[in-house]
Formats: structure tokens, C-alpha cells, sequence
């Protein structure tokens, strides 16, 4: 291979963690890349789904998607149903817990997920993590959400511009905590509030990829809550295709491994990454690169991801 060829990861909007995420994993890597014969370059995208795609079709090498978007693709389930599975995706490792957030207008008269019915929600963009995963809520809660509520499907951006003009009344964000959106929200005229999930054990039973997660509320000290959030989160994975080979995943998996400080610089959220827990929530097999090297370090990987 010729020298300092150019890999991609497929990452987030701009702004987003994933972009943040994304950025830090290629800097990590390119401080080798004179030892390792290629480059990695970030790439702006619409989030998990439209990564996993974009794997599978060669178009990029990496991309950091939701556990339970790698699951669906592998599986064949979800948008994937008319596509088949997806049997050459491949996770390398996990990083943090993203949890599924719901936010609400500190006036909208909103205290549980029961009073989003009749208002106005946003759910997220078709093909993201997000909406997928507040549909799941309200299935959980019992909530017809086709019928009960006004949906909206914005990006994050028009999203948090929608809720701090009163044109919103609550909406879903599946994301790592500190989030900076969510507190600029919260500081707002009108101010913001969390909203807790209700049966949790419902949504984490039905899934595998689903934990229960706690929305810590000093991370956000002018919301209006006044303790911590109980509600469901899911790992955002680095993913490659089973094409990739063993060589380059493998330098990629040990520059992340042996440089996690640096990655936490990043973001508070990427600080909370470590080893221990990078083989949680992986719902598709692990590649053979990543695996030479945790076996080399001795990691249990668990036997669901070989």
C-alpha cells in the first residue's frame, strides 16, 4: 500500500459529539501515520444510520453510529428490513453511554412524557438514532405517537431554536451528558426541564442494547429539576466493515487504547470513556483487527461480539 493513503470516518453534524468524537479519533491516529502508511479524515454526515450505510457501500472506512443502529443493520430490522442484513458490519469498540433525553419548555406545563400528548414534539430525523429511540419511549409509555402528539423532525439546531421560541413544546435527543446544546436550552429565557421515562424496564427488556441511565442534574444547574433523571441510554460505537483489513483496524484500536487521555480533551463526555467498558453494548461481531489486539492486552471480549 502506498504511503499516507487517506481513510475516512463517517461522524455527525457539525457541532454534534459525534463530529467532536470523529475529529479526536483521526488526530489520535494521525500521530502515527508515517509508522502506519495511512491517514484518517473526519467526515461530516446525518449520524448512524447514514454511516452504517456508507460503510457497507465502501464509501468510508469508519463510522461511529448508536448500539442499537448496529444491531438493527446486522439483523435486518428497522430501515434496514427492505435491505436485508447487514452481515459485514463490524464493531472495533464502545465509548460512552448516550442518553435518551427529553426536554421540555420549563413553562409548557410538561412534568411527565404523559402530558406530551396533544403538543408539540420533535422526535428527531428520520434515519437517526433519536427517533427511533423516542418512539420507544412512547411505546413504553403507552402513547400512540402517530395520534397523540404534533411531530416535528428537525435537526438538533432548529430543534433547540423551535423550543426557545415557544414553537416546541418538548423534544428527544439521544446524546452523551454534559451536552452543550442542552445547556445553552437550559439558560434560555424560558428555560428547560428533563423529563423521566416511565418503564424502564419495559424499553431495556425488549432490547438488547438498551441500559438503564441517569441524567446527572449538576451537570445542569439551572434546569428545572431536582434530581437526577431516570431514563434509558445505548453506546456510541466506532464501526468498520469485515473488507477493512486486520492491519489498519488493528493500528487504529491500539492508537485509541493507548492514548485515552488525550481523546478525553476532547470533551468532558469522551473523559468518561475507559478501557474496561469499550467492549460494552457491542451488538455485532467484533473485527479481527481490534480482537489481535485486545487478545495481546488480555481484555475479555464477551462472547456475544465474537
Amino acid at each position: 500500500q502506498e504511503k499516507n493513503h487517506l481513510l475516512t470516518i463517517g461522524t455527525g453534524g457539525p457541532g454534534g459529539k459525534y463530529s467532536v468524537t470523529g475529529m479526536a479519533i483521526a488526530k489520535i491516529v494521525n500521530k502515527n501515520q508515517e509508522a502506519q502508511g495511512f491517514q484518517l479524515q473526519d467526515k461530516y454526515s446525518s449520524g448512524s444510520a447514514s454511516n452504517i450505510d456508507a460503510i457497507m457501500a465502501g464509501d468510508i472506512e469508519f463510522g461511529i453510529a448508536q448500539a442499537d443502529r448496529q444491531y438493527q443493520a446486522f439483523n435486518g430490522l428497522g430501515e434496514w428490513e427492505g435491505k436485508g442484513p447487514q452481515k459485514n458490519l463490524r464493531a472495533i469498540f464502545s465509548l460512552y453511554t448516550e442518553s435518551v433525553t427529553l426536554v421540555a419548555g420549563r413553562d409548557s406545563g410538561i412534568n411527565t412524557i404523559h402530558d406530551l400528548r396533544g403538543k408539540q414534539v420533535d422526535i428527531g430525523l428520520p434515519g437517526s438514532g433519536t427517533r427511533q429511540n423516542a418512539i420507544d419511549a412512547f411505546n413504553a409509555a403507552g402513547i400512540d405517537w402517530k395520534k397523540d402528539i404534533e411531530v416535528h423532525e428537525e435537526k438538533l439546531d432548529v430543534r433547540l431554536n423551535m423550543l426557545m421560541h415557544g414553537k416546541l413544546d418538548a423534544f428527544f435527543h439521544t446524546t452523551g451528558h454534559p451536552s452543550q446544546d442542552i445547556k445553552f436550552v437550559t439558560y434560555s429565557v424560558g428555560g428547560a426541564r428533563f423529563i423521566p421515562l416511565v418503564n424502564i424496564e419495559k424499553i431495556s427488556s425488549a432490547s438488547p442494547f438498551y441500559s438503564r441511565s441517569l441524567i446527572p442534574i449538576d451537570l445542569y444547574p439551572v434546569a428545572g429539576n431536582n434530581k437526577d433523571v431516570e431514563t434509558v441510554g445505548v453506546k456510541a460505537t466506532l464501526l468498520t466493515s469485515a473488507e477493512v483489513p486486520d492491519d489498519i483496524v488493528y493500528a487504529v484500536t491500539k492508537a485509541v487504547f493507548e492514548d485515552l487521555e488525550s481523546l478525553g480533551m476532547h470533551d468532558p463526555v469522551l473523559g468518561t470513556v475507559r478501557k474496561e467498558n469499550m467492549l460494552d453494548g457491542l451488538t455485532v461481531p467484533v473485527h479481527p483487527g481490534a480482537l489481535r489486539y485486545y487478545q495481546e492486552i488480555g481484555l475479555h471480549v464477551p462472547l456475544s461480539s465474537l
